[in-house]
């Protein structure tokens, strides 16, 4: 059997329902693949194979393939996909059916931006491709060979890479030449020929041919791509024409919402929408060539939105326009002309566009009732639960309007000045605000928008059954959302004012829900602006919402939602409530009622505590319990994930249990009193032994086997945990917590983990500090040495805890930049704070070549880029050489490349002045020191003292001294000054806050400067990498451990006093170096006479 009809049927049985028969149909595909020929085979059974399956099957093989060999950032010099194969792939693309063009042509996307895009290798392209255009079914006859739809997806295909700038290095990209190209050869002419398709579609009144729409639909599509980032030169004459042509299909669109969409008036609606965000795009990037064409644009985008009346009516499509039109007004509005242009419309938005899309419709309701949900992420949006992925069915008619009532209404109005003669008089009076007011424009936010909705009034118990009431006032609150900016630019008391008369009245009566629900949002939108005088009525009302019970017929459930989302918003914004107690009572009461809100609640909990400080303190022990209580009742018996209750509740437990410490810490360093954290601590850490007692150890004595239970808020249990340990005053506590068992189950569960880029707080680390500290004071069982299996199992331990920090410490120095300071510093305190004895020696010994097996293969990596991970990577090596310079030594050595010695000159490297960031602390330069003393020492006692390695070592050794006593004494001087500093400090801070006033806006081409910059920096290498921008002041923890013990004056003056014949003489090192060495080693001035003799 030939190669092809066999690639065609291994092709067959990739689609069999038999995943045997499909993984060995993949091996052999590719084995295949490592044929030069095997992608024309591809290509040739995509564009005529035996049916579509096997077409698609290997269309689509084709694409992996390509993106596997021609993709990536690794540059070359040379094509990498022959002229052959891209004629072949732009033939097949022209001739093929749909289904198949639609996987094609990602391949010809990949293979154009390599060999066109990037480096302009496929110079037959653009003239192959007007050549097929030109001689296309559509526009040369149904008989011509090439097919028009497919010629312009490839087109489609070849723009869409320019929408973006290419050159992030440029801060003013210009228009890259092969974009002049395309206009210039094929949108010019195209164009002209899109005008003359246009004026026969609008000619046939009330038809749609589906091929003619799908041609306008890509050739808008294409033209957007074009202009989105570029404007090249060939386009700007046929702007005008072309802008027309697109209002001229937008005329044509019916918003009556009786007309049902069929598949040719879809595209129509399709191609409307796109024209829309061509305008968009004309008017915030090319002002330039759109500014005569505005005047056309607003009276278009005016036609449609006054059909927002029909909101309600319309399927998505449609109302999507209706929003696209309202930004494109906004767009126009916010430019130089566009004030001229759309004021003397504003009452006609306002009246007819603006607010019947705001009032509340039948869709309102029925979603309301169906998908509360949907409802709330469409129209009651916030920050409580993020929304994944670009949904463009929340861009909605109604957002979009308040998105436009809000820029005009901080439009200015006309002048209001009074005349010069008047101003003159006016002088002599007491000049104000009153004169200032005079003087200056108001706000049309004042003059128009808030007349015009305080015509609609407020709903009461009398006025509830009258619908029109209902919804118009639903538009009058969302319109209140819009005005905040507005609302920035008065006094206070003008948004207390509004608050007062316009929303907080609704708490008051039995109206419909939704409008408290949107009064909850409105309050969380103004959080900004509100003065803090009314905060106790704010509050009481939000408080009665949030506990909101269902009716009988309605849930109250987006009233509750949107309660806690403007409470959040409340605190996010410095706006505290009265009393704290009884919000977090309604919040703790609440939980566990509703388990669809649970998430919402525990989110506005964690905010609270955030929020409330040493207000919330004295309550979380209390709150703490009540939790784990409710938390409980939902955990699983088994060993199965954990449900969602249990990991938002494990979250907000982790959050308070942190806050909590951090307020009582400073509580106890302003009062010296530890009564109530001690008491505290104690009824935190009974509560979450319960808890992880219920969630590894229960399921785990169930459980026939050893296996772990889930590793489900792991970063979330370690805050618990830790909290446990803090709680532990004696060796009793540690056996009523079960702290060693729970250690155990957790210290295998980290060994385990692999979630970091799902993390940002890693408190894991925090623990295994308190867990080395907890053992430092009272010996934990199973630390070291794991227990020892009862008979008849073999006579082997188990893995202790620190064995299982060990593999979590390696796996995160690692695979995780972001986690190298905090791993590196607990490989310091793990080797050198727990006291080993002469039996667990090995298990120290082990540690140490696992660490330092992880680190330097880590170092590495990095190791040609010096930066800021250079330090802790080679203090971790340094603390492991210290501990064991044996085994660190034949890990090093082990590759045979040199390893040891690239380890000791790196230790120069870093020791040095000029390195940066470099040893900035004592301990730091201490421990480099001692270890270089010692790599000196061993050197000599191997007999290698004519290593050329030893000098060098020696001089760095010298270096990290001098360094280590002159950071001593910059240290004993900073501490005095802060001394003398401390009662200035006020001040300081009160310019700092009077700066902000007069922070200047970054202008535009200060941006792209300094992006332009960045990305400069990042292509030659010398960006900062993941972790190291907030890890750059980092220090490396060295409160406990081995250091104490070295007096560095005697480590260097007794390595001297020994070794001083062998190191100094016949050996030269720079006189300024070992004057600096002296001046802090006087006693070692003898070993130097010849250097000031």
């Amino acid at each position: 059997m030939e190669v092809a009809a066999q690639i065609g049927q291994l092709l067959n049985e990739t689609l069999s329902s038999d995943c045997g028969s499909v993984r060995t149909a993949s091996e052999a595909l590719d084995r295949f693949s490592q044929l030069p020929d095997f992608p024309y085979y591809l290509l040739s059974i995509s564009a005529g194979g035996e049916n579509q399956g096997q077409k698609i099957a290997a269309a689509t093989y084709l694409k992996n393939f390509t993106r596997k060999n021609v993709e990536g950032d690794v540059p070359s010099s040379t094509s990498k996909v022959s002229k052959q194969f891209k004629d072949q792939l732009l033939r097949a693309l022209l001739q093929s059916e749909p289904a198949v063009v639609k996987v094609l042509v990602e391949v010809f996307r990949v293979v154009v931006v390599a060999e066109f895009v990037k480096q302009n290798w496929w110079p037959e392209l653009v003239p192959d491709l007007r050549s097929a255009l030109e001689n296309s079914n559509l526009i040369n006859g149904a008989n011509c060979q090439w097919n028009t739809i497919n010629a312009l997806r490839v087109l489609h295909a070849l723009v869409r890479p320019f929408q973006y700038f290419l050159e992030a290095t440029v801060s003013k990209e210009p228009v890259p030449p092969q974009l002049e190209l395309i206009a210039k050869d094929i949108l010019v002419p195209l164009l002209t020929l899109f005008h003359q398709i246009v004026q026969q579609a609008l000619g046939t009144h009330g038809s749609t041919d589906v091929e003619t729409e799908n041609l306008l639909l890509i050739v808008c599509k294409c033209m957007y791509f074009t202009v989105r980032s570029h404007m090249p030169s060939a386009l700007v004459p046929l702007l005008p024409s072309f802008c027309h042509d697109l209002i001229g299909i937008l005329y044509s669109l019916s918003f009556d919402g009786l007309v049902t969409p069929e598949n040719g008036y879809l595209l129509r609606l399709k191609t409307g929408k796109r024209s829309l965000r061509i305008f968009c795009t004309l008017i915030t990037r090319h002002r330039k060539y759109s500014d005569k064409l505005m005047p056309d644009m607003i009276k278009c985008a005016l036609n449609i939105v006054k059909y927002s009346k029909n909101t309600s009516k319309l399927d998505f499509l449609s109302e999507r326009i209706l929003s696209l039109s309202f930004d494109v007004i906004s767009h126009v509005l916010e430019t130089g002309p566009g004030w001229r242009l759309v004021s003397p419309h504003f009452s006609y938005l306002l009246d007819s566009a603006i607010f019947p899309a705001l009032v509340m419709n039948e869709k309102d309701i029925s979603e309301w009732e169906e998908d509360a949900d949907e409802y709330i992420r469409k129209n009651l949006p916030s920050d409580l639960e993020e929304i994944s992925g670009w949904r463009e069915d929340l861009f909605t008619a109604r957002k979009s309007a308040i998105n436009l009532l809000g820029v005009i209404s901080v439009s200015k109005g006309p002048q209001t000045g009074t005349s010069t003669n008047a101003s003159s008089a006016s002088s002599k009076r007491k000049k104000g605000e009153r004169n200032k007011r005079n003087n200056h424009p108001s706000l049309i936010g004042e003059l128009l928008v808030l007349p015009f909705l305080s015509k609609f009034p407020i709903p009461s118990d009398a006025t509830s059954p009258q619908t029109k009431i209902m919804n118009d006032y639903f538009g009058v609150l969302m319109a209140y959302a819009g005005l905040l900016d507005f609302l920035k630019e008065q006094e206070p008391t003008y948004a207390a004012t509004l608050v007062q008369s316009r929303l907080l009245p609704l708490y008051k009566l039995s109206v419909c829900q939704p409008l408290v629900a949107t009064a909850n949002w409105v309050l969380g939108e103004l959080a900004s602006c509100l003065p803090e005088g009314m905060s106790a009525d704010v509050y009481s009302s939000l408080l009665k919402a949030l506990a909101m019970p269902n009716s009988r017929d309605i849930s109250c459930y987006p009233v509750r939602v949107s309660a806690a989302a403007a409470i959040v918003a409340l605190l996010d914004n410095d706006y505290p409530p009265p009393e704290w107690l009884p919000l977090l009572q309604v919040v703790i009461g609440r939980i566990g009622s509703n388990e669809e809100e649970n998430s919402i609640l525990f989110q506005l909990l964690s905010s609270v505590v955030e929020s409330g400080n040493e207000n919330v303190a004295v309550h979380v022990p209390y709150i703490i319990s009540s939790l784990v209580v409710e938390i409980s009742k939902c955990m699983p018996p088994d060993l199965e994930p954990w449900p969602q209750m249990v990991e938002n509740g494990f979250s907000a437990l982790a959050v308070m249990a942190q806050t909590w410490e951090s307020d009582m810490s400073e509580e106890l360093e302003e009062n010296e009193s530890s009564e109530n954290l001690v008491s505290g601590r104690a009824t935190i850490g009974r509560a979450f032994s319960t808890l992880l007692q219920q969630a590894w150890l229960s399921p785990m004595h169930r459980s026939e086997d050893d296996t772990l239970p889930p590793s489900s808020c792991l970063d979330s249990a370690s805050t618990l945990l830790r909290s446990i340990m803090l709680s532990v005053t004696g060796s009793n506590v540690i056996l009523e917590l079960k702290v060693p068992e729970l250690l155990l189950v957790w210290a295998d569960l980290i060994a385990d983990w692999h979630a970091w880029e799902e993390s940002e707080d890693m408190s894991v680390f925090e623990c295994i500090k308190e867990v080395v500290s907890l053992h430092s004071k009272f010996g934990l069982k199973n630390f070291i040495v794991g227990q020892m299996p009862s008979p008849p199992a073999p006579p082997v331990p188990k893995h202790s805890v620190i064995e299982g920090i060990g593999t979590f410490i390696s796996e995160a120095t690692l695979q995780y930049p972001s986690a190298t300071w905090r791993a590196c510093s607990c490989i310091h305190m793990l080797l050198h704070v727990p006291s080993y004895s002469f039996e667990t020696a090995s298990v120290k010994q082990s540690l140490a070549a696992a660490f330092c097996q992880a680190t330097f293969s880590r170092f590495r990596e990095v190791k040609s880029k010096p930066g800021s991970l250079w330090k802790p990577l080679l203090l971790a090596i340094s603390s492991c050489y210290l501990c064991c310079p044996e085994v660190v030594e034949s890990i090093l050595e082990k590759d045979g490349d040199g390893g040891f010695e690239t380890w000791v000159s790196a230790l120069g490297l870093v020791s040095a002045n000029s390195f940066k960031p470099g040893l900035s602390t004592e301990s730091e330069i201490k421990l480099i020191a001692v270890a270089l003393a010692t790599v000196v020492e061993q050197l000599l006692i191997l007999g290698k003292s004519s290593d050329a390695l030893l000098p060098e070592c020696f001089t760095s050794l010298l270096e990290a001294s001098a360094r280590f006593n002159e950071v001593e004494e910059e240290s004993d001087e900073d501490g005095e000054e802060d001394i003398d500093d401390e009662d200035d400090d006020g001040e300081i801070e009160e310019d700092d806050e009077d700066s902000d006033d007069d922070e200047r806006e970054e202008t535009e081409e200060e941006f792209l400067n300094r992006y332009a910059e960045a990305a400069l920096a990042l292509e030659n290498g010398s960006v900062i990498e993941e972790g190291d921008i907030e890890d750059e002041d980092q220090e490396m923890d060295f409160e406990k451990g081995c250091l104490e013990e070295f007096d560095l004056q005697v480590v260097v003056t007794s390595l001297l006093d020994r070794y001083h014949p062998i190191i100094i003489e016949r050996r030269a090192y720079p006189p300024e170096l070992i004057s600096r060495f002296v001046k802090f080693f006087p006693q070692c001035r003898k070993f130097f006479q010849h250097y000031f003799s």
